[in-house]
């Protein structure tokens, strides 16, 4: 039972004790702090019995580099059900909640889809009352800050602990010791809790930081030898500094290999130790007790660190680690780039990890034996076998390793069976599955979007639908009720407007809310196509340029994303759609009827505001190359139509809610596999009205690219290839003049309000697939073998 009057005098306890200061002297971060843990105080409690009534029975451990977990408190007060009454307790007490929601800063601990994937799931787990617990690194100053100097990317440290972590519990007594050749460090769990919505469950996720053994040298300091007395803090603490740090060096490669094996390999060890207390030695029942779910490949050094650890410190032989080790851990594929799926030099792995190199080699040794005695021919061999050319394939040791490989939707798995994986799925058929994505819809319908929520759940009767999604089927019954279909445009228009007050706050530029808000929000990579709507942005310009009467519904073209500090490439096309931006935005002949923003620093809160506000969800992926997304199942839930590619989850979304309530375009996976050996972009550059004066933009002059040479590097990519792709890697221009009339579809179709309003009610209403909740429930019967226990 929540004490209201218990909860206001622990915020005024906290502010005293944790500031020295009362109510009236507090500042917004104090005034968030206190409030986050007065929060920590009232589910503590239901936090320590879940952990006892999972510890008896089966548990899985998520291990991912990335958990995108964003603001907590909004979140956590929505899911235990009292976010009204914090409101009204905070409005009593003369505290706004939405200064003190605005103030928190996002957890920096993920970049993309993998990481906020992560977030979701641990949110679906905690709801559904499954034992897992999520694994991963604190990292200290996340991936970085965002902002645009003269249209470049800069990136900045994300101190985002600079008000402290109100969220987590740093249990220096279940430490662990992580070695590496070269040195041992201490690895300290940071634990958050993972609020379920509409039970007492609380979940954990576990964070490792990195500290050292020795964190000060006295007699260095003494000789006055500054720096090298604190020489080995700082080697240590980098390992959890920053996530994906530059690896364009061989030391940052090497840093990143230290992260991959410091976290999985203090997570094994916290669940070795675990066991033992509870079972001592009999470890033929650890993969009985024990699913470890590999997210993508950063973790897959785990599986040799298992067999390390149940050989060399266990006593175990080959066998039977290796029995247990595979029947321990599952595999998630998140992608089909060859260049995505990792591969490390195996002199890394002789200089920092010499005992796991030893194990990976017997793993390899071992199962090209076991290949040979099934008729394998050489050529067949090296193509699944682990070490090739001395380089270590990381995807095959975790098929290999691994009792289960999943795919993330319908077509990538598909891709993978019968393509990149198909090798590999001719040898062990009976471990791939398939997973398609989901979101939850507590953060990403009921937390973002009130106005929408409450609806919903006028409409329905009951609020059931935000754990059991499905039931907005039943919104179907509303497509020709006017009311109903005003009222959504209504939310959606407020939504619109309250995006643009933000966007004028913080980004400086005056928007439109009466005009298209045509979104594309996603990490920044070239398969993801941001350059294509680019160059249909500018050509838009240019025929509004030859056409100032060109009958148009007002546009307004919306980016956010960051590109990796060492892709050059993604830099550029963030400079170049920023160089186009200035060109609309300055022509007053123009920016009436359309403009550009590109959103700086974009992240889970700023999307929050995003997925709302959307009328069209930019999904243009080269079609096969993006695994499923789940930023278009946020936009679906949030009633945008799709403006996509038939790719990922877009299949899913189309077959889900009706192709005649989406716009896809584009060639099909099949159509790029019959081509892509004889494709050659200068056909369509030359032929397809207007796009040579687009693309010529990157080398003419038009634009300035402060003479860096990215725009030129761009050009060349696409028309004779760079680096080791081919020209027009990713099928831009074959795709150019299809996504054009796509977007003279959009315009058309958006002049009808009621039939616009139908297109979002079902896109809602065939949303409840793509909740998180159900991906993780096939995930627990299918993969882990665990059942839920409610406290």
């Amino acid at each position: 039972m929540f004490d209201r009057k218990k909860f206001k005098e622990s915020i005024e306890r906290i502010l005293k004790i944790d500031f020295g200061k009362l109510l009236d002297q507090a500042k917004d971060y104090e005034k968030y702090y206190a409030v986050s843990k007065a929060i920590m105080e009232f589910i503590v409690d239901d936090w320590s019995m879940t952990e006892k009534a999972y510890e008896n029975g089966k548990q899985a451990y998520y291990l991912s580099a990335e958990f995108l977990m964003g603001r907590a408190l909004g979140n956590n007060l929505i899911n235990l059900g009292v976010y009204e009454d914090v409101k009204e307790i905070l409005n009593e007490m003369k505290i706004d909640i939405n200064r003190i929601e605005e103030i928190e800063e996002d957890a920096g601990l993920g970049n993309g889809g993998l990481g906020r994937l992560a977030a979701c799931f641990m949110d679906s787990c905690a709801t559904m009352n499954l034992p897992v617990t999520g694994y991963g690194i604190r990292y200290s100053h996340g991936i970085f800050k965002q902002k645009f100097v003269n249209g470049f990317q800069v990136e900045e440290g994300d101190n985002w602990l600079k008000y402290g972590d109100p969220w987590s519990l740093r249990r220096y007594d279940e430490a662990v010791v992580v070695e590496f050749a070269d040195c041992s460090v201490r690895a300290v769990p940071y634990d958050t809790p993972i609020i379920g919505y509409g039970t007492k469950n609380i979940n954990k996720l576990r964070l490792w930081k990195a500290e050292p053994i020795k964190d000060f040298d006295f007699d260095l300091f003494n000789d006055q030898e500054y720096d090298e007395a604190v020489k080995e803090k700082n080697r240590a603490e980098d390992i959890s500094r920053v996530l994906y740090p530059n690896d364009s060096k061989n030391e940052g490669k090497i840093l990143r290999l230290k992260q991959q094996y410091f976290f999985v390999s203090a997570s094994l060890k916290d669940m070795i130790r675990s066991f033992k207390e509870k079972f001592e030695n009999d470890f033929e029942k650890f993969h009985e007790y024990h699913a470890i779910q590999l997210n993508d490949t950063h973790p897959v050094v785990a599986i040799p660190e298992l067999m390390r650890i149940l050989i060399d410190e266990e006593g175990l032989s080959w066998e039977k680690a290796w029995n247990i080790t595979v029947n321990t851990f599952s595999y998630t594929n998140h992608t089909i780039l060859a260049e995505a799926l990792e591969q490390w030099w195996s002199g890394f792995y002789k200089e920092i990890l010499p005992r796991i190199y030893e194990i990976i080699e017997e793993i390899d040794r071992r199962f090209v034996i076991e290949l040979k005695e099934k008729g394998y021919t050489d050529e067949k061999i090296n193509r699944v076998r682990i070490i090739d050319d001395e380089m270590i394939k990381m995807a095959h040791l975790a098929i290999h390793g691994s009792h289960t490989t999943n795919g993330v939707a319908k077509l990538h798995t598909e891709i993978l069976i019968n393509q990149e994986l198909k090798d590999f799925y001719e040898l062990y058929p009976n471990r791939f599955q398939n997973k398609t994505n989901g979101i939850t819809p507590r953060r990403w319908l009921k937390l973002c979007n009130k106005e929408l929520s409450s609806m919903i759940t006028e409409l329905l009767g009951i609020d059931e639908w935000v754990t059991k999604l499905t039931m907005l089927k039943e919104l179907e019954k509303y497509l020709d009720d006017e009311v109903v279909l005003k009222r959504l445009l209504e939310i959606k228009q407020k939504k619109k407007e309250a995006l643009a007050e933000y966007i004028q706050k913080y980004e400086g530029i005056a928007i439109n809310p009466d005009s298209i808000f045509d979104i594309q929000i996603k990490r920044l990579h070239e398969y993801k196509r941001q350059l294509l709507n680019a160059f249909h942005i500018l050509d838009l310009y240019y025929r509004l340029k030859e056409n100032p009467k060109m009958d148009i519904v007002p546009r307004t073209f919306i980016f956010g994303a960051k590109a990796a500090p060492g892709y050059f490439r993604a830099k550029g096309i963030i400079k170049f759609i920023n160089e186009i931006a200035k060109l609309v935005n300055n022509d007053s002949e123009i920016n009436h009827k359309i403009k550009v923003v590109f959103v700086q620093n974009y992240r889970v809160s700023y999307a929050e505001k995003l997925f709302p506000a959307a009328d069209i969800s930019e999904q243009i992926s080269t079609a096969g190359k993006e695994a499923s997304g789940t930023g278009n199942m946020k936009f679906m839930l949030n009633g945008t139509p799709t403006l996509g590619t038939f790719d990922g989850a877009n299949v899913e979304i189309v077959a889900e809610a009706g192709e005649e309530n989406n716009f896809i375009f584009g060639a099909r996976v099949e159509e790029i596999e019959k081509i892509k050996e004889t494709y050659d972009p200068k056909e369509y550059y030359e032929k397809v009205s207007g796009l040579k004066r687009v693309v010529d933009t990157l080398i003419d002059g038009t634009f300035d690219d402060g003479r860096t040479g990215m725009f030129e590097e761009i050009y060349n990519s696409l028309l004779m290839g760079a680096s080791w792709h081919r020209p027009d890697n990713y099928f831009l221009l074959r795709d150019f003049d299809d996504y054009r009339e796509a977007h003279k579809r959009v315009d058309k179709a958006y002049r009808d309000r009621l039939g616009w309003a139908k297109k979002a009610l079902m896109n809602i209403a065939n949303a409840g697939k793509f909740s998180s909740d159900r991906t993780i429930e096939e995930y627990a019967k299918e993969i882990w073998n665990i059942a839920p226990k409610r406290i």
